[in-house]
């Protein structure tokens, strides 16, 4: 893993809740470069030593099911930190959830006790933590809300529209929108192939073009 030395002013501007640490207590904390391929693995039930904080780059926060279904909770990019990795320090618990790396990123290591330590004695750093329990957990009880009350097809129609607002033609594949939906490929693909019965996508291998955005956006607020 490799490290570089710390831009204080920049990491304070990605994360203001730091900006009064004084320059001694940042002794331990380090930066590291991680990368789609990396051998570090990060999985249900790890045991942090570092609190992570990214500041460039792209993460994927996801849950495996005891099948291997993967659904995806949250994406972190810079100026933020995964709050169930937050939970797990602060609780000194197990780790709930995966990590994958999906583009080269920077990321702040703390140690863990300096973490706690930061949280404790610093209004602002606590100030952030608490937010980000509220925002994240926020975000998460939409997920549960939509997988529970939205049907597939619904769920399906509005992630198309989301990842393709500015283009036609998305690269990606029916293992990968079945992972962010939380279900099962087949049943992307049965879904697809109704979309495409009705004119609104047209689907290649690893690509699916958006032909009609409004059969979309029908279908999409025809079922919530």
């Amino acid at each position: 893993m490799p490290q570089q030395s710390l831009d204080l002013p920049r990491i304070q501007r990605l994360f203001p809740c730091f900006g009064t640490v004084p320059d001694d207590d940042w002794r331990e904390a380090e930066v590291a470069q991680l990368s789609p391929d990396t051998t570090v693995a990060i999985r249900e039930g790890h045991i942090f030593r570092h609190a992570v904080f990214v500041l460039s780059g792209w993460v994927r926060v996801y849950k495996i099911s005891p099948s291997g279904r993967e659904i995806t909770l949250y994406r972190l990019t810079g100026g933020q930190c995964c709050v169930l990795m937050l939970a797990s320090i602060l609780g000194d618990l197990e780790y709930e959830a995966s990590i994958a790396i999906e583009s080269d990123t920077e990321a702040l290591l703390l140690p863990v006790d300096t973490f706690r330590s930061w949280t404790a004695v610093c209004a602002p750093v606590r100030r952030y933590v608490y937010g980000q329990f509220v925002e994240r957990m926020s975000n998460v009880t939409r997920l549960l809300e939509q997988i529970a009350f939205e049907p597939v097809p619904c769920r399906l129609a509005g992630l198309l529209l989301a990842n393709a607002a500015d283009r036609k033609c998305l690269p990606v594949t029916h293992e990968a929108l079945a992972i962010e939906l939380g279900t099962a490929r087949e049943v992307v693909s049965r879904t697809l192939k109704e979309f495409a019965a009705r004119g609104a996508v047209a689907l290649g291998r690893g690509s699916i073009t958006i032909i009609d955005r409004e059969e979309l956006s029908f279908i999409r607020d025809r079922q919530t």
